[in-house]
């Protein structure tokens, strides 16, 4: 192939390229502009620049009573998903028993598995325990959807991790929680604090599971969502979808900063 068929080769990938890319954006960008408009419904472009709609959230008992649950559950979802995630992922990485791969595929299995299904079998799971509709069945839930993720980002840095380094310190005279706390758990912390980015995020936005096991009571923000959108469309919609969109901006800049994008994705 010559250099013109070469450039045009480049030409037609660049242009493929931002094809894909302006069709992701567009449709988020149309929200965001759209939540700040004046009027009753949604309007693209707005006519005039307006928070009314933030305004309208935030003062809705409503909205802030969903709000409060996604983020008290979130509150509480992460740093136990995290414990718990952080824990299976240095036993899987240093420990060798029968039926280990196993156990690991059914870490991951709530990846796997449509979430409907999942939402079905805790509805089931949960109305016999009597924890339907409970912020502890919620709890539960979310921390099933949550745990595959944090597994995942902290098994990326123990294995990056050289065991070397912790041979030396125990035969250094550190003990092995000693070495745990001032060896490893340092040199594993990028993917601790990804898995709880991923964690946290993944909790605030889960609608599957949340809409099998929630009540009125313990109605989260995408549920919520979910519900408002079947009766009304106001652009009160889309300004919660600004705050999801930069929160999800927020937990990108911090797992790039931490881990690196593509040893998680």
């Amino acid at each position: 192939m010559g250099k013109k068929g070469t450039r045009w080769l480049d030409s037609l990938i660049w242009i493929a390229g931002i094809a894909v890319y302006l069709f992701l954006t567009i449709p988020v960008l149309v929200i965001i502009l759209s939540a700040f408009s004046p009027t009753e419904y949604p309007q693209f472009p707005p006519t005039d620049f307006s928070v009314r709609w933030f305004k309208e959230v935030f003062q809705s008992e409503q909205w802030m009573q969903s709000l409060w649950s996604s983020t008290l559950v979130m509150i509480i979802v992460t740093p136990l998903t995290v414990l718990l995630g952080t824990m299976s992922s240095y036993a899987l990485a240093r420990l060798s028993f029968p039926g280990k791969g196993l156990i690991q595929s059914f870490i991951m299995s709530p990846l796997m598995i449509p979430q409907v299904v999942l939402g079905v079998a805790l509805l089931y799971l949960f109305s016999s325990l009597g924890l339907f509709g409970s912020t502890l069945g919620l709890i539960i839930g979310h921390i099933v959807i949550c745990f595959p993720y944090v597994v995942r980002t902290v098994s990326v840095s123990i294995t990056n991790l050289d065991s070397r380094l912790e041979l030396a310190s125990m035969n250094l005279g550190s003990t092995p929680w000693q070495t745990f706390y001032r060896v490893t758990l340092p040199l594993i912390k990028p993917g601790i604090i990804a898995g709880a980015v991923f964690a946290a995020v993944t909790s605030f936005g889960e609608i599957s599971i949340s809409l099998f096991v929630s009540t009125p009571e313990t109605i989260t923000i995408p549920v919520r969502t979910f519900g408002y959108i079947d009766q009304t469309f106001d652009p009160s919609v889309n300004a919660i979808a600004v705050i999801f969109i930069a929160l999800s901006v927020i937990a990108l800049v911090i797992i790039e900063k931490t881990i690196g994008l593509s040893k998680v994705m």
